[in-house]
């Protein structure tokens, strides 16, 4: 069966990738972005992102993907998991529950480049560009 809850996600930062890959490397922030999942390190890549995997309301694997692309980096996000239902059963496929999960990590996402853009003025180099 597939998973009940699938995300794709992607957001063009003009900050060099080993930043933004900082920002999910601290296990303090994980609560914030995903409150109700529990997120397991199942292979850490450095400045290439996470791969966990998931348990709480949801039970799966969960990766974050820091490309370099041009002077920034595409912060995609993935998210595979099932709900359990009350009988020990896999939920169906949700999709009003992937596209919450969506707009939650889109919303996470622009803060996120608001945050590590700050002051950067549209057309120049990130600080610390390549």
């Amino acid at each position: 069966m597939p998973p009940s809850v699938d995300v794709v996600d992607e957001t063009f930062l003009a900050v060099p990738r080993e930043r933004v890959a900082a920002e999910f490397a601290d296990p303090a922030r994980w609560p914030s972005y995903w409150p109700d999942l529990e997120p397991e390190v199942a292979h850490d890549r450095g400045p290439a992102g996470i791969r966990w995997t998931v348990t709480g309301a949801l039970t799966g694997t969960m990766e974050v993907w820091c490309e370099e692309v041009l002077d920034g980096t595409v912060l995609h996000w993935f998210l595979r998991a099932s709900a359990d239902r009350p009988d020990g059963r896999r939920a169906a496929r949700s999709r009003a529950e992937s596209d919450r999960r969506h707009r939650a990590f889109k919303a996470h996402a622009f803060a996120l480049k608001r945050r590590l853009e700050a002051g950067r003025r549209a057309g120049v180099a990130p600080d610390g560009g390549r």
